[in-house]
């Protein structure tokens, strides 16, 4: 296969309280992995296989016409959820520290800024869908919110985090308190991999 999704670190039970064994299990193992199959058939046998999926996404509008939207899709869930998963934790520090949290304090002014900008762009996006915190072209920090399974790779840009708001991500446990399990997000993340993904994007 040439797509293969991030593999959970821990137990699907590690991140209770904040995100159920059930939730966890089906999101991953089932969700995950179909966004990854229905990709990886999209694009076998073709010379698409050999891109990345950054590159992919980057460049959908040149795709075939019958493999585009299955891509935006699958490959938007497959990369959105290998982001997700790689930057949750249960042993999550209060926060980001050194160069990233100097950024973050630069671009909203300061950390509990950060959070309540990006809490609310979860909770306010309508339907299914993401929040992200992203680099643009010029380096800069910006949060965005995404329908469906929409990337800011689509717009040639690097999330470096990201909280999953379709209802498979929390509904089990949180049925129709969105806001509470956004909360909840911010006992589960694992600051040191967002500080890698932010110091690979500026690379």
């Amino acid at each position: 296969m040439a797509f293969e999704r991030v593999k959970l670190k821990f137990a699907f039970d590690a991140l209770e309280p904040h995100i159920d064994a059930k939730t966890m299990e089906i999101h991953s193992e089932k969700h995950h992995q179909g966004y990854t199959d229905k990709l990886n058939t999209a694009v076998e046998d073709s010379e698409w296989a050999d891109y990345s999926i950054e590159e992919l996404l980057g460049m959908l509008e040149d795709l075939p016409d019958d493999i585009q939207t299955t891509v935006r899709n699958n490959g938007g869930g497959f990369a959105n959820h290998n982001l997700f998963f790689s930057t949750l934790t249960p042993v999550s520090s209060d926060g980001p520290t050194g160069e990233l949290k100097e950024s973050i304090e630069d671009a909203f002014d300061s950390f509990e800024d950060f959070k309540e900008e990006f809490s609310k762009a979860a909770a306010g996006q309508f339907g299914s869908g993401w929040a992200f915190l992203a680099l643009d072209e010029e380096g800069e920090l910006y949060i965005t919110a995404k329908p469906n399974q929409d990337s800011p790779l689509m717009d040639n840009h690097t999330p470096i985090m990201g909280i999953d708001v379709w209802e498979h991500a929390y509904y089990l446990n949180y049925q129709n308190k969105r806001a509470d399990y956004i909360e909840a997000f911010w006992n589960v993340i694992d600051w040191e991999k967002i500080a890698e993904n932010f110091e690979k994007a500026q690379a």
